[in-house]
C-alpha cells in the first residue's frame, strides 16, 4: 500500500471504474506514443508542474499535473505523457532513455518519489501509489501490483548507481 492510502482510507476501490479508466489511460498513451503498446502503464503526478510541459492542463490553479507514465524493460525507456483527471485528452510525451539521463533516484522522504535528472538543469518527480481516492485532482485507478513492478523495474533498470 502506497503511503497515501495508509494515512488516508476511503471507501473500497471501485474496480469497474479502475478498470475503465486503465483501459482510458492505454488508449491516449497509445494516441500519444508510437509504439505505446511496448510500455507497461501506472498513473503519477508530479507536484512541481512548472518544471514540465503542463501547457495542456489549461487554466488549472493546482501545482498538481496528472501523468501517463509508460516504462520498457527492454528499452529500459520511461515516456511521461501529461494529462487531466478525466482522461479527457493528453499532452505531448517526454521520453526519458537510461542510457540518456543524467540521474534517477527514488526520494522516500519527504514525498516517496521517483526523480529523474535528464541533465543539470531540470527534473521530474512522479509520485505514484497504489491508489488515489480525490478524482478532482487525480486518476481514480488501483495500480498496487504494476506499481509493484514499475518500483522493481526503476529501481533495478534505471536508476543510476
Amino acid at each position: 500500500m502506497g503511503l497515501f492510502s495508509k494515512l488516508f482510507k476511503g471507501p473500497e476501490i471501485d474496480l469497474a471504474k479502475s478498470d475503465a479508466n486503465k483501459e482510458k489511460m492505454r488508449a491516449l498513451f497509445n494516441q500519444a506514443v508510437a509504439d505505446g503498446a511496448d510500455y507497461r502503464l501506472i498513473f503519477g503526478y508530479t507536484e512541481d508542474v512548472s518544471r514540465f510541459n503542463y501547457g495542456f492542463v489549461h487554466g488549472s490553479k493546482t501545482k498538481t499535473g496528472n501523468l501517463i507514465v509508460g516504462w520498457n524493460e527492454a528499452s529500459q525507456t520511461i515516456v511521461v505523457v501529461p494529462t487531466v483527471p478525466n482522461l479527457s485528452g493528453c499532452g505531448a510525451p517526454v521520453c526519458y532513455r537510461r542510457t540518456e539521463i543524467l540521474k534517477a533516484y527514488r526520494n522516500k522522504y519527504p514525498t516517496d518519489a521517483f526523480i529523474i535528472y535528464p541533465d543539470k538543469k531540470s527534473y521530474i518527480g512522479i509520485n505514484a501509489y497504489d491508489w488515489l481516492e480525490d478524482e478532482t485532482l487525480y486518476v481514480y485507478v488501483s495500480q498496487a501490483e504494476e506499481l509493484a513492478e514499475f518500483t522493481s523495474f526503476f529501481m533495478n533498470r534505471f536508476a543510476t548507481k
